[in-house]
């Protein structure tokens, strides 16, 4: 192993590049995914007669799918109806149709886990039914999903490695092609990125346990 040729700043340079593309994607999809989810895991909550079945019925589906199968549809089928995307956006919408899926569980799980007494009470002092939603039960909610969705974000940085198989120019893209030229570099680069995904997923649960940390003091 050749850890100090391995580790040259045109290599740590090129390693950089695609971390830069593995948290871009990340971020994109993440807020997608949050928001698209959040409305998924609602619908489906508030049982909206036929949409809320039509609505489970689809993210049952998409749950139970490998994400690669995804990535694949994304990128290799949606040009065989006219759509035509690169590596970076089908990553994304693959993604994001994959983790709204995942978050709508959360949510739905979430809400339930709020106690009813909290939409009555809201209710019964005027509030409409979405107003109840939006303001005293959601809230409570989202408290109690952090660890949860913490959890899937985390998930989600380390899948955007299998987008790899469609040429995405992320990080474990980047490592195979160094460590290509000269398979001494094999373990060194799977090292290196190894702390850089150690040093994202840290740096996102630093975020959420501040958030937490927010959410604490603000129902004390």
């Amino acid at each position: 192993m050749d850890f100090a040729n391995a580790y040259s700043w045109i290599n740590i340079h090129f390693l950089l590049r695609g971390l830069w593309v593995t948290i871009y994607v990340s971020l994109i999809s993440i807020a997608l995914s949050f928001i698209i989810g959040l409305v998924l895991g609602t619908v489906r909550y508030t049982k909206i007669p036929i949409l809320s079945k039509v609505v489970g019925f689809v993210v049952d589906i998409i749950r139970n799918l490998p994400l690669l199968l995804i990535i694949f549809f994304t990128y290799f089928g949606l040009p065989g109806i006219g759509l035509r995307v690169n590596a970076v956006v089908a990553s994304i919408i693959a993604l994001v149709v994959f983790e709204s899926c995942m978050i709508a569980e959360i949510v739905r799980s979430g809400i339930g886990a709020v106690p009813s007494g909290q939409m009555e009470g809201a209710r019964s002092n005027g509030m409409t039914y979405m107003q109840a939603m939006f303001y005293v039960v959601m809230p409570q909610a989202l408290l109690k999903m952090i660890p949860t969705l913490l959890s899937q974000f985390v998930s989600l940085v380390k899948d955007t490695s299998l987008a790899t198989i469609i040429i995405l120019p992320e990080l474990l893209y980047r490592a195979q092609i160094v460590y290509s030229q000269d398979t001494r570099y094999m373990i060194p680069m799977y090292l290196i990125i190894a702390v850089m995904y150690f040093i994202v997923c840290f740096c996102l649960s630093m975020v959420a346990s501040y958030l937490q940390k927010r959410f604490d003091t603000k129902t004390d």
